[in-house]
Order: C-alpha cells, then structure tokens, then sequence
C-alpha cells in the first residue's frame, strides 16, 4: 500500500516527486472548462497545497461538482507550481471522492467570528485560525514533557476524583453516583456513607498536593493534566475545566521556586517561536501585531522580584483609575496586574510574600507571622501566568493554620504524615496551559485556545 504524504513534509520539499498519494479536505476550488484547481489541506501545516486536475482525469464530471469541506484521496506529481503564491502544486494523476459535504457546510471563504465558531466547535479546527491554536497547542504540550525530562523530573498522574480542597475556596464539582432521593442524615447534610466512595468526593482543583507526596519520596516531580472549579463566571480568563503545569521541588526553597518558573516560561515562548513559527505568523499578522515583541520582550527580560507590599504601594501611587480597589490585605486583580507589567515595569515580575489572609493554608508562614512565601509570576497582556509558594513544612504550624482555615485534620491525615516522617522544604507551583497559549498566540479569550470549552450553561460537543 502506498504511504500517504503530509502536505507539510511535500512543501519542505527541495525537488519534485512522482506518484505520491495525499489526503485531505477541500478549502476551495475553481473550476474551468478544462482543468480545476482544488486547495487542499490535511491539518498538518497552515498552508494548503495546489491541485491541478484536467479533464482526462477519470470521473473528472463528478470531480467537478466537489464542495468546500469534501474529503478526497489524490495520486499525482508533485511539481514546481506554474502559478504564483506557491513554490509547488500537484498534477493529479487520480483521485478518489471520499466524502462529498452538503453545499450547507458552514465554513466558507470568508472570515468569522470567534463567537459564531464556538457554536460550531467541532467544525472550527478546520479554519487557518484555529488549527494554527491546536497545532501550537499540540507542539507546547510536548515542550512541557520535554522541559522537565531534561531537568529530570519524574511525571506522575494525579487522581482526578479527590475528597481534598487543595484551594480551600470550596468551588468544586461534586462526583456522586447517588440517585433522587438523596439521602440525607439531617435536613442540611448528605448522607454520603450511601455515596460510591463512602464519603464526599469532587472533580480536583489542583495535583499539587498528590504532587507533594511524591516530591517527597522521588525528589523532583510534575502533574500536567485536568483540574476542574465550579466557578460561575463568564469572563475571558475563566473556563470550568482547564490544564495545569504543576511541578513540585524536594529541598526548594521560594527562590528556586521562582527561579524555575521563569525558566520554564521563557523555554516554552522560546520553542514555540523556533518550532511553530508559520503558524505564530498567523497570529502576529492577523490576531495581534505587537505579538512578537511582546514574546521576545518576556523572554529577553530579567524579571523583576517585588514584595506584595511594595506592588500595593506602587498601584496607590498610580495616576490610574481602576475598577476594582487596590488595598492592603487585598488580592491583585488582573488589572492591577496588567498595569505593573505594561505601564509601570513594562516587563514581567514576580511578586512575593503574600499576606496570609488571602493565601491557603499549605504555603509556608513567613517570621513575621503576617505573610506567607508566595510568588506570582506576572506577564504583560495576561497577568497571572504562575502562582506558587514554598509548602509548610513544620507540623505545628501546618496544623495551626489549617484550624485557623476551617480544615478538618482527620480528613488530611495523609499530607499531615508527610511531616511527621521526614518532611523537608519544599516548593511548588501551577501554570495555567491556556493563559500561556493565549500569551503564545495573542488571542484574547480562554475558549479559543481549548478544544471544547467548559462554561457555566455550555456543555455542547
């Protein structure tokens, strides 16, 4: 049986091939008396490739009534192009009709908009726009392996079904195979002994405290999978079910911490100008045309490491009107974010040492009983890109501060014996996989850069 070629590897090309075999889906087509020209594209790359086809082709008629969105197999040369906008084309041979898409197909030769494709998302992958989103997407989620093999972390899958908050905010999906009517042990609380698991159970927020576990045992590790919140929200930053990077460190105190969150965002912006450059065109000619200075700008950057308290005092100083309130005690908001990174800095920083209010109960207290070793690496156009903090190692305080967050101990016996048998500093963080695609590629909301997005009334596909 003859290899099928992908078009990215025939327009790498350095000289002409006889009898090749492609297949793909028609973009367009023109038609004359004698001859048709067909574009097609098989995902593989941005570019379509140039189909000649004549009359003496058999079934050239029904070849003829093919539309955009049609899939067919072609047999042909590949040979210099004789038109322009193309180094190459191919001079079919043969081709079989595969599929023939109703003349209804809701792609056309025309731009839409990113609204009207999320309705059609199972079809949008096959626009320029969006196939370039989940090629570079494809190509980021290898760099990440590929990022942490070469530093030799261990990858481990952490559980999806948890009966820990890791965040401590409550927004959780809850996972029951309980059927109406619920059980209950009073008029307000769940009889959950009825439950699959026997007790309470959610779809995790984070890997980051199965992630301590192993830390703690082979050293250095990473999470890199679904984590899911119930947050009922509908801005451009927020989705129900999204990927997180979470590495987490033996021996690390909040600078290595820090240190290796800026290495891994520069490795990843780095790769994907060296590997997916054709596709990042797309973005920086049509998406945002400052893209590329903005990428070269973070990577050649030496971030800045601020306190929480001198940010604060840098926002009250702006000449700004913001909509949300800047205080002490207080979290950032993304605008107060984007406006250290873009105005005042006009480069990434890492700002640290957080209150511990406004922190969860597993980051590390600071000596001055106030704060909390906290880091959140800001990057211009996004804001938050990582959040982390070096862990609580010290049972008392560990235990102290998860009375004072409304924890129950026995349901964490299990991360508590973490520091009762050889517990060690240690630290961590998470990135959020589409806030940096949407950094990569410029794009303005969270639902472009995932294949099906989760938002509160959206279930589709």
């Amino acid at each position: 049986m003859m290899k099928r070629q992908k078009i990215a590897n025939l327009l790498k090309t350095e000289k002409p091939i006889e009898n090749i075999l492609l297949k793909g889906w028609i973009r367009t087509k023109r038609d004359s008396k004698t001859f048709s020209f067909i574009e097609v594209n098989d995902g593989s790359c941005l570019k379509n490739i140039q189909i000649v086809v004549d009359e003496k082709t058999p079934d050239y008629s029904e070849i003829k009534k093919l539309t955009t969105g049609s899939a067919l197999a072609v047999w042909g040369n590949l040979v210099p192009s004789q038109g322009g906008g193309q180094k190459w084309e191919v001079q079919a041979t043969k081709m079989d009709i595969i599929s023939v898409a109703l003349e209804t197909f809701p792609l056309q030769k025309k731009r839409h908009t990113d609204e009207y494709l999320r309705t059609i998302a199972h079809l949008r992958p096959r626009t320029n726009k969006y196939g370039a989103v989940f090629r570079i997407r494809s190509e980021l989620c290898w760099a990440v392996h590929q990022f942490f093999r070469e530093r030799g972390f261990r990858y481990i899958h952490s559980p999806l079904i948890t009966g820990s908050d890791c965040e401590g905010a409550g927004e959780l999906f809850r996972v029951t195979t309980l059927n109406p009517p619920i059980p209950m042990i009073s008029n307000e609380k769940i009889d959950f002994s009825k439950d699959f698991f026997c007790a309470e159970s959610n779809l995790t927020v984070s890997g980051q405290l199965s992630a301590e576990m192993f830390a703690l045992s082979l050293g250095d590790v990473y999470t890199f999978g679904p984590t899911f919140r119930a947050e009922n929200s509908n801005t451009s930053r927020h989705v129900a079910e999204f990927w997180m990077i979470e590495p987490e460190m033996a021996f690390c105190d909040l600078t290595g911490n820090m240190d290796l969150g800026e290495t891994l965002i520069k490795y990843l912006i780095t790769f994907a100008i060296d590997n997916c450059a054709e596709d990042l065109d797309l973005f920086a000619r049509f998406v945002d045309k400052t893209l590329m200075k903005t990428l070269e700008n973070i990577v050649s950057s030496d971030y800045v490491h601020l306190p929480y308290k001198d940010a604060i005092d840098i926002l009250l100083g702006a000449n700004e009107s913001f909509e949300f309130e800047v205080a002490y005690g207080s979290d950032l908001q993304s605008e107060h974010e984007r406006f250290l990174t873009e105005k005042h800095f006009k480069k990434p920083l890492i700002i640290y040492d957080y209150p511990k209010s406004i922190k969860p109960f597993y980051m590390r207290l600071n000596d001055d009983d106030e704060t909390v070793a906290a880091m959140d690496i800001l990057v211009p156009r996004i804001g938050e890109l990582i959040g982390g903090s070096q862990r609580e190692e010290r049972l008392d305080v560990l235990e102290k501060r998860m009375v004072l967050s409304g924890l129950s101990k026995e349901n964490y016996w299990w991360y508590l014996d973490s520091r009762r048998y050889g517990t060690v500093p240690h630290s961590g963080f998470g990135l959020g996989f589409e806030r940096l695609l949407m950094l990569i590629t410029g794009v303005s909301n969270i639902r472009d850069v995932i294949p099906f997005p989760r938002t509160p009334g959206n279930i589709d596909f």
